[in-house]
């Protein structure tokens, strides 16, 4: 019991430091914009891994961090890392940080080619 507060009191302690990567605190939703985006560019690197598989995009010379699903939730909609190439265009469809000095997206539609990934399909634009 006391090492479990111990272990609270420290990752408290490294919140409010900021010594916990900026990664963790897009966990959920309420860090993007409400209204739908798109964005189209050239893909710089993917990674499909925890906690959020991403990919980098190139959009009109700005290198962009698109967030998709969790590993698992991103391989279901069929997207791997064998998926996309470097070089190759894709546009994803979701939502920008509320942030517009970040460059962060986060990512429910990712097309490349003919292909279109629905990582996460519950949160698709009304048709």
């Amino acid at each position: 019991m006391r090492h479990s507060f111990l272990r609270a009191c420290i990752l408290a302690g490294a919140l409010a430091a900021g010594a916990i990567p900026p990664a963790i605190a897009h966990h959920g939703w309420s860090w993007a914009e409400e209204e739908f985006s798109e964005l189209t560019g050239t893909v710089r690197s993917v990674f499909v891994g925890n906690p959020h598989a991403r990919l980098e995009l190139e959009v009109e010379g700005e290198v962009w961090t698109v967030e998709l699903a969790p590993p698992a939730a991103t391989a279901r909609s069929g997207f791997t890392e064998e998926a996309v190439s470097t070089g190759d265009e894709a546009t994803v469809v979701g939502h920008r940080s509320l942030d517009p000095d970040k460059r962060v997206f986060k990512a429910v539609r990712v097309i490349v080619g003919e292909e279109t990934y629905d990582v996460y399909p519950r949160r698709l634009p009304p048709a």
